[in-house]
């Protein structure tokens, strides 16, 4: 399953966050979902609709990496 990438670095590793501002590093699929990098980690009570890039500033929903929307 191919991974979306980020639309300023074209990297495909991001971060959610929950309240406590704690992160787990995940990717998003090409149907907008956000599944965690490491099987172990869950994402309960993480905000899953806006995603951090890990190599640049960049950060925005899942939807907004689909093809066509951005570069």
């Amino acid at each position: 399953m191919k991974n979306l990438n980020c639309p300023q670095c074209d990297i495909h590793r991001f971060v959610v966050k929950n309240a406590l501002n704690e992160g787990v590093v995940v990717t998003v699929n090409e149907q907008c979902e956000v599944i965690a990098v490491h099987a172990a980690d869950s994402l309960v009570g993480f905000d899953l609709t806006v995603v951090y890039c890990l190599g640049c500033s960049w950060y925005g929903s899942p939807k907004s990496l689909r093809k066509g929307k951005h570069k």
